[in-house]
């Protein structure tokens, strides 16, 4: 089939060469030339393990880029609207999405043949039916069911696993006005034929992405409240009584061989330093505000956000039970991505403990694989120091925070071992065994102060 996409970011360019790969012929579109032209030349604009590879093979065959809008849409069967819905503190903003709309409804108007529109974009539910279908109809002059489809298609995509997500999905759900719109939808996941597929309408689909999201948030910071509980007890440690929970054979369950299971979703019941990203805090935020304009009491899911808000000022707080002031304190921060695997540094509890420990006015390095440039945009040029590597981060600190789970930091037993003076680790993902530094402290576990600590 083919396919043109509308936006290149992480679920448009992720969505459109997954599908190129399993035969589709797409065409991504973008507004930025420079964005087209790396796409064209097998370069990405933006960061997503195994996404460069795939392009390159696939680029100039089934997958190009372009800015001709509606030669694009001309020349497709069906689009998928993937451009951002940002959050403004209050709701999502849907500019992007009704501004792509308009421009659909104005090439549909001149396209002689039955064309679909299916929002990819995270939307809350009513968007597809009440905002997207009837600007589509009033530009087009058309009628949606009749003369063209429109549904929605949620992505369930984790950055730095996106790829295999796709390639690999545990359900895809299809949402469409009509059954033809169904049909259309069908075909294009028939690539998927031993998936299960949930066909819906797109008020339904909408709320699915919104409900995956906010119960994955509601589970980090549900083990984060009972982690700080932990650590306000005597010898209780999170990672111990977490692992006790996991055991249960509800979320671990034993197979007929007595093998255990251990679901990925387990690795949402774990303390740490709080989530972030552009998926969890934007829609869980932007879902409390749903309900609440219909009236209804969301007061879980704003103790989800309020716990996760709180979260990272626990790391700077471990520290100061060892100094008396982090004035001048050399302060290692390993890892800025708010997850590793990718260059986000949106909502990252990094930079939320980077800008505390600047009102401390500590002496800060930090490093990441790949996050470092973002971050750098973010804060600003010359606001910390960078290190190229895990050892020249460390070197010289007299407290290293670890931030974000990368593989690479699974070295710092050793490395600390070999410091001439040792620093105080403070773990925000509790990756490193309490045991193997002499100087620990942890989410969810608390030790008592040694007598030599910084008055």
């Amino acid at each position: 089939m083919k396919i043109s996409v509308v936006g290149t970011g992480y679920v448009g360019l992720v969505s459109g060469v997954c599908l190129a790969s399993k035969g589709h012929e797409v065409t991504c579109i973008d507004v930025i030339q420079e964005k087209v032209d790396r796409i064209n030349a097998g370069d990405p604009p933006i960061y997503e393990e195994g996404l460069e590879s795939l392009l390159k093979e696939h680029v100039g065959t089934r997958i190009q880029a372009t800015t001709d809008f509606t030669g694009a849409v001309m020349d497709s069967e069906l689009s998928l609207i993937a451009v951002g819905t940002p959050f403004d503190g209050e709701r999502i903003d849907l500019k992007y999405i009704k501004q792509v709309a308009q421009q659909l409804g104005e090439v549909l108007r001149d396209k002689p043949t039955y064309h679909t529109v299916i929002v990819k974009s995270t939307v809350v539910p009513g968007t597809t039916e009440d905002v997207v279908l009837p600007i589509l109809e009033a530009a087009s002059g058309k009628k949606a069911g009749t003369d063209f489809g429109v549904g929605m298609n949620p992505e369930f995509l984790k950055e730095g696993e996106a790829i295999k997500d796709f390639m690999e999905p545990d359900r895809i759900v299809l949402g469409g006005i009509d059954a033809r719109t169904i049909a259309v939808l069908d075909e294009v996941y028939s690539v998927f034929p031993d998936t299960d597929k949930l066909r819906t309408s797109p008020r339904t689909a909408e709320m699915i992405k919104y409900t995956a999201n906010s119960l994955l948030a509601t589970l980090i910071s549900f083990s984060n409240e009972i982690g700080n509980l932990c650590a306000a007890l005597e010898n209780v440690d999170t990672v111990e009584v977490m692992q006790g929970v996991h055991l249960d054979k509800r979320f671990a369950p034993i197979l007929e061989s007595g093998q255990r299971v251990f679901p990925s979703s387990l690795t949402y019941l774990a303390s740490g330093c709080g989530f972030g990203g552009s998926c969890f805090p934007k829609d869980v935020k932007a879902l409390i505000r749903y309900g609440q304009d219909r009236g209804q009491s969301m007061s879980i899911l704003d103790s989800v956000i309020q716990t996760n808000l709180a979260q990272p000022q626990r790391m700077v707080e471990l520290a100061l039970k060892h100094f008396a002031s982090l004035a001048g304190v050399r302060v290692a921060v390993l890892g800025l991505a708010f997850k590793p695997g990718t260059d986000d540094i949106r909502e990252s509890a990094s930079i939320a403990v980077i800008r505390d420990l600047l009102a401390h006015q500590a002496d800060i390095i930090a490093f990441d694989p790949i996050a470092q440039e973002e971050t750098e945009k973010a804060l600003g040029e010359g606001t910390i120091a960078y290190a190229e590597t895990v050892e020249a981060c460390v070197e010289g600190a007299e407290v290293i925070l670890l931030m974000t789970s990368w593989p690479q930091f699974k070295s710092l037993p050793e490395l600390i071992a070999a410091m001439p003076m040792t620093p105080l680790l403070v773990d925000g993902r509790r990756m490193i065994a309490r045991s193997s530094v002499p100087r620990y402290e942890g989410i969810g576990f608390t030790l008592p102060v040694p007598e030599s600590a910084t008055a």
